[in-house]
């Protein structure tokens, strides 16, 4: 089948062409982003490949059904990039990659806290530079804090199993919970109770209409003062001005972020030279107290192989004329 890659980094190259020995698709990439701006390119291609950061709207799915698209495959769990409901009405088929390697987004949640806590990036580079002074790096012991996980399918039940090996009282939020993670003693409780009650919060949740800025100036109100805030799912999830307010008074400890609201003109690419015109993400990176990474919890060998998989069997099921369980309905619920 003739597909369009977008957001084609070489990484993806690598991985997709790799997998795709087997498969046998034609596999064109496009190195920009899918947006009503770009997607022209993606005419007569039947199917197209995209990323977490591609805009795949309205006029976009017009666009793309007028030009002969049939297939939108998602190398990503979430699809709130989506408009779920112009695929339906154009007659276009939606699929994702649901799961790849939780332990990749969980164990880089843990890297994270362990970072802002005990400053790892500080230290070293004062040691870079020959200068071995504690003063400033004073963290504290995770044993015994309490934990609440905000999700707790497939990446949130691996952190749970993770910081219950920190010796962590655990707490969770999910409309569905989790044997795995009450076999491990996680009491599952109502998002403000959550919120109350924990020092240490982690997001894992889908970023939905329902879960948009769940994390709001009355979450943070109900917070204890000095907890410590991990996003690794969707930026969507945070409200990063009224998170702004809470580190300023003390309200946030730590903050430390691998996914943010307005990314998509930010991570991915090199910036490096150039004056970053978002004066909201940049107002963060003056925290000392705050760590961000560009969106690289998923970025393992184990999980981009499992995702280039995935997606070319996803792609194959649907060229064969056969159901596709990763396929995403007009609601957003699997088949």
């Amino acid at each position: 089948m003739k597909v369009a890659v977008f957001s084609t980094k070489p990484y993806d190259r690598i991985f997709l062409e790799a997998m795709n020995k087997h498969h046998q698709h034609d596999l064109v990439f496009w190195e920009p982003r899918l947006t009503h701006e770009t997607v022209s390119l993606a005419k007569e291609f039947p199917a197209i490949c995209v990323f977490v950061n591609d805009h795949i709207d309205t006029s976009t799915i017009k666009t793309l059904a007028r030009n002969g698209t049939q297939l939108i495959a998602l190398r990503c769990a979430g699809f709130n990039n989506v408009d779920l409901a112009a695929a339906h009405n154009s007659g276009i088929t939606v699929v994702r990659v649901p799961a790849y390697s939780p332990y990749a987004v969980a164990e880089h949640t843990v890297a994270l806290l362990l970072n802002v806590n005990r400053k790892i990036h500080r230290a070293y580079a004062r040691v870079r530079e020959g200068n071995f002074s504690l003063e400033g790096l004073l963290g504290f012991d995770l044993h015994g804090l309490t934990v609440g996980i905000v999700g707790t399918g497939k990446i949130g039940a691996v952190v749970a199993k993770i910081m219950n090996g920190f010796g962590c009282r655990l707490l969770a939020y999910d409309p569905y919970p989790n044997p795995d993670c009450e076999n491990l003693g996680a009491r599952y409780l109502s998002l403000s109770e959550l919120f109350v009650e924990s020092d240490i919060l982690t997001l894992h949740c889908p970023l939905t209409p329902e879960t948009y800025h769940m994390i709001n100036t009355d979450a943070l109100n109900n917070m204890k003062h000095g907890v410590v805030l991990i996003n690794t799912s969707r930026g969507g999830l945070i409200d990063t001005k009224a998170v702004i307010k809470a580190l300023k008074s003390g309200k946030i400890a730590y903050l430390a972020l691998d996914v943010y609201e307005e990314e998509a003109d930010l991570f991915f690419e090199d910036l490096s030279v150039q004056v970053i015109q978002d004066d909201v993400f940049t107002r963060l990176l003056t925290f000392p107290n705050v760590v961000i990474t560009g969106h690289q919890a998923f970025f393992t060998r184990n999980a981009l192989e499992q995702i280039a998989e995935t997606t070319l069997m996803n792609i194959s099921e649907f060229e064969q004329g056969r159901i596709c369980k990763n396929q995403v309905t007009m609601e957003g619920v699997i088949k």
